[in-house]
């Protein structure tokens, strides 16, 4: 079944994030997940208090995340979409 699951991923959406896009990919994320954390603990503050606030570090730690997973699957939807491979090229 998990084998099935992944044929079908790399069917639909094959890899298209290269060695450069995904390690901007990956350092990018971990410091907005980190900047997120800082941010919905207090340790940061970026101007933004209350719900809107948080709401404003939720947002930050969600790019964060994708940016990770983009990263480490090296599949993009976004990328996808836009019909942008940079798995292919030399890096």
């Amino acid at each position: 079944m998990i084998n099935a699951l992944r044929d079908l991923s790399e069917t639909v959406i094959g890899k298209n994030v290269g060695c450069l896009d995904r390690t901007a990919r990956l350092a990018l994320g971990h410091i907005l997940i980190v900047v997120g954390v800082a941010v919905a603990t207090g340790y940061l503050d970026i101007g933004f208090t209350g719900t809107l606030g948080l709401a404003v570090a939720a947002l930050v730690l969600v790019a964060g995340a994708i940016f990770v997973v983009t990263g480490t699957t090296q599949r993009c939807t976004a990328n996808q979409v836009a019909r942008i491979n940079t798995h292919n090229k030399q890096n």
